[in-house]
């Protein structure tokens, strides 16, 4: 039965749910009786959640009698509390049946029913029961390595309700009471009886104020400022970092870095010339006339796809990406190649540089300790813009400094010498989709590239020039939705040893995964089986030594339900991939599912 649409969760909370078509969990029909209030779209949105985490429940425990949920100790600065861990026969795949039923439950055009209201009660039924079962377990599972896709911690979760629940659009940064936060310095008692406080006789929001906050502790836990307070407990007050911002992800921070790159570089070359021409105020075609600029190339290392989108994007072309990787190790930048692109700047030919700090394959990274000091050189002495994709890789900077990661400390110290920085928080921070943060050296340029001109209403209240930035004049996005609040949450929560902490349980167990591999007779280790271990991060890539079977191993892996892979090639050939990132992972537990998967394939047993 259709019921007739409606915007007030009023009046659906009551409606009846057809159990035949829906295959309503007996939860539906059974509310918690101690959640009952007395305002009918509260109970409607508690309901709702809780029939969700019993679903979820239902959805990941199918793997049988024999599951055992094991706790997992999570260890905060302060205190302990247990996450619970999802058993290791949890599946990570939806059934083909489940996929099937979720499709032909989708609506179809030419139907009696088609957009005919069914209502909240039942359309929440419907999710539940037909969408929920076909939806893989990534964030629910600690074996989904397909990808590099983090999970969500709880209190993420937890503060993502919070964001749909206020669902504040984050854009414009309107002055705060003086104090800590606003951005403001706060002024001397005597001064605050003297003279009336700027700003305007009301407050909008704190979220600007949040994702600020947010930002600066993301700064602080990678290291990025460089310097410490007088006192020793954290950076400067003034981070070198002025522009900061968060985005949907790190193809979007990518775009932004080059097109702050192509800003800088080519206005830059059009000022030398005596030109007053930009590429935000006059485009591209005429500022690159105006200082004689023929080319600008992206060079990089094996870069990411997303860079030849964001190349697309900002108007530079699939083509300006170069590659000028080291032969025999293509994931690093040859800094020689490098230089000998950047010295045709003479010809008109500028650059963006591009520093990947974990490669997409491999998870290795492009530059070192040493090679960072010169690349920044290079590029000030030739007039290029380095831009760093540290997707993943940029979160190497929290891990533990201790001996067993010096290597990869070393892998990734110098990138705050980089005049832009893009990474992912849905990644390793293990926030929900969708997370991406962007870093620039140069405010003005990322202000001069998203500015909303003649936009009043848009306009924030004049202030302090050192006060927070509008968002929407620093990023893509004018509509924007409250991402910072699951990252500010998870520092707040975990602090910098939790943190640590779980990028170690992730890096260990790539790590015993591929000493698994490399000493296998049935697997070879990639890119090289003479690396050594302590240059895995978080990423593990191997091939089958058999032909035939390293064909469909992919498919193997998968249709396991106990695991999920992604494959891909190297040097022409298929291999696997496995991505650990999930906050959920149990090294000693989940090494001995993937070996157990491992060896059943390779031997021709069940698995």
């Amino acid at each position: 039965m259709a019921h007739p649409p409606t915007t007030d969760p009023a009046n659906t909370t009551d409606m009846p749910i057809s159990t035949s078509t829906t295959g309503t969990p007996a939860a539906m029909n059974n509310p918690n009786p101690e959640t009952e209030t007395t305002d009918p779209e509260t109970d409607f949105l508690l309901q709702s959640y809780i029939r969700l985490r019993h679903a979820i429940s239902t959805k990941t425990h199918r793997g049988g009698d024999d599951d055992d949920d094991d706790d997992g100790q999570h260890q905060h600065r302060h205190h302990h509390h247990r996450h619970q861990q999802p058993s290791d026969r949890r599946p990570v795949l939806p059934t083909r049946e489940a996929l099937a039923a979720a499709l032909s439950s989708l609506p179809t055009r030419g139907s009696p029913s088609y957009l005919e209201g069914r209502g909240a009660a039942q359309t929440h039924a419907h999710l539940l029961a037909a969408l929920l079962p076909a939806l893989n377990a990534q964030a629910l599972s600690p074996r989904y390595y397909g990808f590099v896709t983090g999970g969500v911690l709880p209190v993420a979760e937890a503060a993502d309700n919070l964001v749909t629940a206020l669902d504040q659009n984050v854009q414009v940064h309107f002055p705060l009471p003086p104090g800590p936060g606003s951005g403001a310095p706060e002024k001397e008692e005597e001064e605050e009886e003297e003279e009336e406080e700027e700003g305007p006789g009301w407050t909008h929001s704190a979220s600007t104020a949040v994702e600020d906050a947010a930002l600066r502790m993301l700064i602080d836990l990678l290291h990025l400022d460089g310097e410490e307070d007088d006192e020793g407990k954290g950076a400067r007050t003034d981070p070198r970092w002025p522009g900061r911002t968060f985005t949907t992800g790190a193809t979007a921070s990518n775009v932004l870095g080059l097109a702050c790159g192509r800003e800088a570089v080519v206005n830059a070359r059009a000022a030398r010339a005596g030109g007053k021409k930009t590429v935000a105020g006059d485009g591209l075609l005429a500022a690159c006339l105006a200082g004689g600029v023929r080319e600008v190339q992206v060079l990089t290392s094996m870069g990411h796809s997303s860079l030849a989108k964001a190349a697309s994007l900002v108007g530079l072309g699939h083509g300006s990406i170069k590659d000028v990787g080291v032969p025999g190790e293509p994931w690093r930048l040859d800094l020689d190649a490098v230089e000998r692109e950047l010295e045709r700047e003479d010809e008109g030919v500028l650059s963006i540089v591009v520093v990947s700090a974990g490669e997409v394959n491999t998870g290795r990274f492009a530059t070192n300790v040493l090679d960072m000091p010169k690349l920044r050189s290079l590029a000030d002495r030739y007039g290029a813009w380095i831009h760093v994709d540290g997707a993943f890789g940029l979160f190497a900077r929290a891990l533990p400094k201790t001996d067993e990661f010096l290597g990869l400390h070393a892998n990734v110290a110098g990138l705050e010498l980089a005049d832009s920085i893009a990474a992912d928080g849905h990644k390793l921070l293990n926030v929900p989709y969708d997370n991406g943060i962007f870093l620039c050296q140069h405010a003005s340029v990322l202000t001069q590239v998203c500015s909303n001109p003649n936009a009043a209403y848009l306009a924030s209240s004049p202030g302090d020039p050192n006060a927070i930035l509008s968002p929407l004049d620093i990023g893509i996005e004018n509509s924007r939705r409250f991402r910072a609040l699951p990252v500010y949450a998870v520092l707040l929560s975990e602090g910098r040893e939790g943190i640590a902490a779980m990028l170690s349980r992730m890096v260990l167990l790539a790590r015993e995964i591929a000493a698994f591999v490399r000493d296998s007779d049935h697997y070879e280790w990639l890119p090289t089986e003479e690396a050594s271990l302590e240059s895995t991060y978080i990423i593990v890539l191997f091939r089958a030594k058999d032909p035939e079977l390293n064909e469909v191993l992919v498919d193997r892996i998968n249709a396991s339900g106990r695991m999920f892979v992604s494959g891909t090639k190297w040097e022409g050939k298929k291999a696997v991939r496995i991505a650990v990132a999930s906050w959920r992972v149990d090294v000693e537990r989940d090494a001995a599912v993937v070996k157990e998967v491992l060896t059943a394939i390779a031997v021709g047993r069940k698995c």
